[in-house]
């Protein structure tokens, strides 16, 4: 890491290949550039120097740039923009990312923008397992506001994910240096961070709340024409009720979103696992419309794969792999999955329902939610013995999550071992079950 030249004439910043501007503001640039080395667009946020340079808020500025390159490599979550490299050149530092096409949550603010309902709750869940993430490693954002949460849209325009970014304000709770208190953005600044108080979880947990409010309401909580108002109103006023607001907004989304704008700590919820819950919850109880996302919702394949056995010792990072990378299938009742003879290319995990197991037309198991089936398919080292010795028939409704050993190899390392260590639990316990039918087949019968 040591000087670097930026040359925008020859299109470099460092070893980058410079492909577009993205943005630029006040203290940075943003650019598109290409990482040749790893084959890979990126987008670098460059301190301007003349920022650098300003003797009252210079300092500053290098400090925020120095709690990014702190986190290089260290923030691994699909909802969570990645930092790649951070490279301290004396005039103009700059921060490596990932580069997520798209917009922010900025331009879904607009009254003409808003976004179906159920997907502003579905959002606030992912950003909530997300900052809970961060916050596991020992990080408080302090800046959560639409501008800094990146949509990820497909081919139609339709929101399909959320990413985190800017850590620049974020405070480190095991960090020795000194850093910079009561920052972030007026609007969704909590009370304790006005006072300049070193905040906790709730801090952020009180700007995902303010975020929520203004994509439901098309306004921010609170607003006003100077600083010293909105500040008056953050401290003394509740926001107003968003029931009735807009169509699909009852009393129970009111409830889940001013409960985190509470004045005071005690009264939101107390940790980022509490808030995500209540924000699912109005999806499983049916709470908002479903209007628009007639399909299975992220946070409901989430939630679901936790309530399993198999996958009891998966973190919320490799649970959120699981939702994306796993097949989803639902089998009526009678369907095989398997036969017998032949060659295993998937194995499945029982999300929902039962299957029954026959060797030569005599039921030997059934399996229900939880358990997995045809796992040699993954495990076995050879073909021969990826060969089923059994059929699997469905009993009823079944939904399963099914891989194949390709789509197990696209999954980190960390949820592949993960992976393996519930399948040794599987195979034990079956191995236990066959022990006990032939020591006590009366028993077992």
């Amino acid at each position: 890491m040591g000087d670097i030249d930026i040359d925008l004439e020859t299109g470099l910043i460092g070893k980058y290949r410079i492909l577009k501007r993205l943005g630029e503001g006040a203290t940075s640039e943003v650019f598109l550039c290409r990482d040749d080395f790893h084959d890979r667009d990126v987008a670098i946020k460059r301190v301007r120097s003349s920022a650098l340079g300003d003797a009252v808020d210079g300092p500053v500025y290098a400090r925020f740039f120095a709690a990014e390159a702190a986190l290089v490599g260290r923030l691994q979550h699909p909802n969570v923009v990645q930092i790649f490299d951070a490279v301290p050149d004396p005039t103009s530092p700059y921060v490596v990312m990932e580069y997520v096409p798209g917009t922010t949550l900025r331009t879904y603010c607009r009254h003409d923008q808003l976004l179906p309902l159920e997907l502003i709750v579905e959002i606030g869940f992912k950003c909530a397992m997300a900052l809970g993430y961060v916050y596991r490693q020992g990080l408080i954002h302090r800046d959560v506001k639409p501008a800094n949460i990146l949509a990820i849209t497909n081919a139609q325009g339709v929101v399909t994910d959320v990413k985190i970014t800017d850590f620049g304000s974020v405070l480190n709770l095991a960090a020795d240096s000194t850093q910079v208190h009561q920052v972030g953005s007026l609007a969704y600044m909590s009370p304790e961070q006005l006072d300049g108080q070193v905040p906790d979880c709730r801090a952020d947990i009180y700007g995902l709340g303010a975020v929520l409010y203004h994509l439901v309401a098309g306004k921010p909580p609170f607003d006003a024409p100077s600083q010293a108002a909105l500040m008056n109103q953050i401290y003394n006023q509740d926001a107003p009720p968003l029931a009735g607001m807009r169509s699909g907004v009852n009393e129970a989304v009111d409830k889940v979103i001013l409960k985190a704008l509470a004045k005071d700590t005690k009264d939101r919820y107390a940790n980022w696992d509490e808030f995500a819950q209540a924000l699912s919850g109005l999806i499983t109880e049916h709470k908002v419309p479903r209007g628009h996302l007639q399909g299975v919702l992220d946070s409901e394949r989430f939630n679901l794969l936790r309530s399993l056995d198999f996958f009891s010792t998966f973190g919320d990072v490799e649970l959120w792999e699981v939702v994306h990378r796993a097949k989803w299938q639902r089998f009526s009742f009678g369907h095989a999955l398997y036969r017998r003879g032949e060659e295993g290319r998937t194995f499945h995990i029982i999300a929902q329902g039962s299957v029954e197991v026959y060797r030569n037309a005599k039921r030997v198991a059934l399996l229900g939610a939880g358990t997995s089936v045809g796992e040699m398919a993954y495990l076995a080292p050879s073909p021969e013995l990826r060969r089923h010795s059994t059929d699997v028939v469905v009993t009823e409704p079944t939904t399963t999550i099914s891989f194949t050993p390709e789509a197990m190899q696209q999954l980190s390392p960390a949820c592949r071992h993960l992976f393996d260590e519930a399948f040794i639990r599987v195979l034990v316990r079956r191995l236990h079950a066959a022990h006990e039918a032939l020591a006590h087949p009366r028993r077992i019968m």
